[in-house]
């Protein structure tokens, strides 16, 4: 099988692998997660050679620009030949930093958490989507 020369960005951020699975980068996609040269993009766009794809995987918006095309996931090893990695150091820091420890702490025998801590811990798993709008 060769080259193609048609790939839709979801399938693309998949198989290089941004993406645990391709309905993530699909669903990454429409909710506006992944820009192509600045601007959102939709799930069903081609991806060309030479684009700039920020991407927002988790805690790290990854910049990669797009050096090959390729229709099916490639082992980690591979990746390196379809993308190039134009992330910041700085974001890999930040996220190093924010995945330290719990802003809640349980002292070894203290058991349960209490419903004011388990809040704090949900809100800490699971952060606020930022609003849109004005």
């Amino acid at each position: 099988m060769g080259v193609p020369n048609r790939v839709r960005i979801d399938k693309w951020l998949w198989a290089v692998r941004l993406y645990k699975s391709r309905s993530l980068a699909a669903g990454a996609c429409s909710a506006g997660h992944v820009h192509v040269s600045g601007r959102p993009v939709k799930p069903s766009r081609e991806v060309q050679v030479g684009e700039l794809i920020t991407a927002a995987t988790g805690r790290i918006n990854r910049t990669v620009k797009v050096l090959a095309l390729l229709g099916q996931r490639v082992g980690a090893g591979l990746v390196s030949q379809y993308l190039e990695d134009l992330t910041p150091a700085e974001e890999y820091a930040r996220a190093r930093a924010d995945s330290g420890a719990a802003p809640v702490s349980f002292p070894k025998g203290w058991g349960r958490p209490t419903k004011k801590q388990r809040r704090q811990l949900d809100a800490w798993w699971r952060p606020k989507k930022a609003r849109a709008g004005p």
